[in-house]
């Protein structure tokens, strides 16, 4: 029996992942976070740094939980779009910001947004490639090259 598509029902299950994401996050669970990626995932930091497969995401991140991270939330907007490529693949952005554990509010104007490519696999949604940055005003030259 062939599995009819329900854009509605997809984009519920995704969200629900990411809404799985953030709280590994708030958990300090390097290995559950990672087990929302592919086991072959290109996950670029937000320091540029490029790690490649669940395990390096999850050791990564283990090593902030248990140190800078630790105590840390994800907070912010979460998903902010999702486009579907196919049934199985779709671009997903979310715009969120860091709040450290001795924060009483997230700072003003740390925001970040990052690219996530998701694929289904065997019926669950995980992100394959993912890109993080800050989201910040154009400078004084930035702006005068736009011109």
């Amino acid at each position: 029996m062939r599995t009819v598509y329900n854009q509605k029902d997809e984009t519920l299950e995704l969200r629900a992942m990411f809404v799985s994401l953030a709280k590994a996050w708030d958990n300090g669970d390097g290995a559950a976070f990672a087990d929302c990626f592919t086991e072959d995932c290109d996950y670029v930091t937000f320091s540029g740094d490029h790690l490649k497969g669940r395990k390096e995401v999850a050791d990564m991140h283990q090593k902030l939980f248990d140190g800078v991270l630790r105590g840390s939330k994800m907070e912010g907007e979460g998903v902010s779009s999702i486009r579907f490529i196919s049934n199985e693949l779709a671009i997903v952005h979310n715009v969120g910001t860091i709040r450290l554990r001795w924060q009483k509010k997230a700072p003003k104007g740390r925001n970040s947004i990052n690219t996530n490519v998701v694929v289904k696999e065997h019926g669950t949604w995980r992100i394959s490639a993912f890109h993080n940055c800050r989201i910040k005003a154009p400078n004084f030259v930035q702006k005068w090259m736009m011109k």
